[in-house]
């Protein structure tokens, strides 16, 4: 079942727009991260194959992206946020939509082994720095995580993945050098990770893999 238009609100007041994914007795949750620009729509495809798995889902408007534009108190002379506005500090404040999403998924029943994150660029570059922070979150899909976006530097990240954690890693080579990035940053995930590749010739940036390369979607569930 998919319920729209859901607001969660975060730490810092802002209200993030998400689509919820409903399943009766899930095996686990999920929570999609779009990249920029695009919105929790870009995950749909994704989040019902999921949902034919048993798992549930929440795909969130990142701050500025999508229905993702307002604060809590919102008053005519406020500008609505604008994330082509933003400077790198701003955009590093998404970390506050996904505490919100994992927040959302704990209120369900979710513990946190059994929160996953589906991440596409910046939105994987978010994922990772959430699973560094917070180790009892075992499970993330990388789709073109890069070595900086918007300040958040990957590398340090990917060093300091805990053992148990478990990782997939996914790129293109016509991707502007998005796949070498992809290969240093699997290259200094520690060994104690379960760790896995996946690269394409064609398939572009992000979530246009999954268009491009039907598979990937049966290559994300297998992961799990």
């Amino acid at each position: 079942i998919l319920m729209e238009d859901i607001f969660l609100k975060t730490s810092d007041g802002v209200r993030i727009a998400a689509d919820i994914y409903d399943v009766a007795r899930p095996k686990g949750w999920v929570v999609f991260l779009h990249m920029m620009p695009a919105m929790k729509e870009s995950w749909r495809g994704l989040a019902q194959a999921f949902v034919r798995e048993g798992y549930a889902g929440i795909a969130i408007d990142l701050r500025g992206h999508g229905k993702s534009v307002h604060r809590e108190i919102y008053t005519a002379d406020h500008e609505p946020l604008d994330y082509q506005k933003f400077s790198d500090e701003e955009h590093q404040r998404s970390i506050l939509d996904v505490e919100a999403a994992v927040a959302h998924c704990v209120s369900q029943g979710a513990k946190p082994d059994q929160i996953s994150f589906i991440g596409a660029s910046f939105g994987a570059n978010l994922a990772l720095q959430y699973m560094c922070a917070h180790p009892e979150f075992l499970t993330a899909i990388l789709l073109s995580p890069g070595l900086d976006y918007r300040g958040i530097i990957a590398k340090p990240l990917a060093c300091t993945l805990h053992e148990g954690q478990r990782v997939l890693f996914v790129s293109s080579f016509d991707d502007d050098g998005n796949a070498k990035e992809v290969q240093e940053l699997y290259e200094v995930t520690p060994p104690g990770v379960k760790k896995d590749i996946i690269f394409y010739e064609t398939a572009g940036h992000g979530t246009m893999m999954l268009a491009r390369e039907p598979a990937l979607q049966s290559c994300i569930i297998q992961f799990f």
